[in-house]
C-alpha cells in the first residue's frame, strides 16, 4: 500500500495546477479521464461553474478551523478525483479550505483514471468512486480516509435508488441542491472528526 501511495504522490498535482489541467482540457472540448464523451464534457464544463462559485463563497465554519490549527503533525491530503466528478466540484473546493487553514496540511491531487492501483485500494461497494481523500501522516503512512461523499449525501442518492432504480437528472438535481443547503457543513465534520 505505502509503494502504491508514494507512486500516486509523483504524479500528484497541487490544487492550482489540478485547476489548470482540468480547465485547459475544457478548452480543448475535452475532459480529463481516459472515457471521452459529450456527457462528460458537460459535466466538466458544469463543475467549472461550480467550483468558481465555491472558490469564491466557501467560508470555514470556526470550530473546524480551530481544530485544524490545532493539528500536532505535518499530515498530506491525497485527494483521488476528476474533473467530470459532480461530488469532486462539491468537495474539493471545502477540502482547499481546510488545508489552507493549517501549515501542517499539504493538499495533493490525482487523477483517478491515472492511477488505478491507488484507487483499487479505496473501492466503494466495489466501484470506482471518487472523491477519496486520503489522510497521511509524516512518513506517507495512511491514517484515515474519507469519500466518496458525506453521509446526508450520500443517504441520499441510496433512497433516490431505492425509490427509482436508477440515478436520473432529477436525482443529480437533488443531489446538487443537497449540496448548496449543506454549505459543506457536513464535509468539515466528517474530515475533521477522523483527522489524529
Amino acid at each position: 500500500m505505502k509503494s502504491i501511495i508514494q507512486s500516486a504522490l509523483q504524479n500528484s498535482h497541487s490544487y492550482t495546477e489540478y485547476r489548470n489541467i482540468v480547465s485547459k482540457l475544457i478548452s480543448e472540448g475535452k475532459s480529463t479521464g481516459k472515457e471521452q464523451s459529450a456527457d462528460l464534457l458537460h459535466y466538466s464544463e458544469l463543475n467549472e461553474v461550480r467550483m468558481k462559485r465555491l472558490e469564491k463563497t466557501q467560508k470555514l465554519d470556526g470550530e473546524v478551523e480551530k481544530m485544524l490549527q490545532n493539528l500536532k503533525s505535518k499530515q498530506t491530503w491525497l485527494v483521488i478525483s476528476e474533473g467530470w466528478c459532480g461530488d469532486a466540484a462539491q468537495i474539493l473546493p471545502i477540502i482547499k479550505l481546510m488545508s489552507e487553514a493549517s501549515e501542517k496540511i499539504e493538499l495533493k491531487i490525482v487523477l483517478r483514471d491515472e492511477n488505478d492501483a491507488l484507487m483499487n485500494q479505496f473501492l466503494t461497494n466495489g466501484s470506482k468512486s471518487i472523491p477519496k481523500l486520503l489522510i497521511l501522516d509524516e512518513a506517507f503512512n495512511l491514517i484515515n480516509h474519507w469519500g466518496p461523499r458525506p453521509e446526508g449525501a450520500k443517504n441520499l442518492i441510496i433512497e433516490y435508488k431505492a425509490n427509482r432504480g436508477i440515478v436520473d437528472e432529477a436525482g443529480k438535481m437533488a443531489l446538487q441542491k443537497w449540496y448548496l443547503d449543506d454549505k459543506g457543513i457536513s464535509t468539515m465534520k466528517e474530515i475533521v472528526a477522523i483527522l489524529q
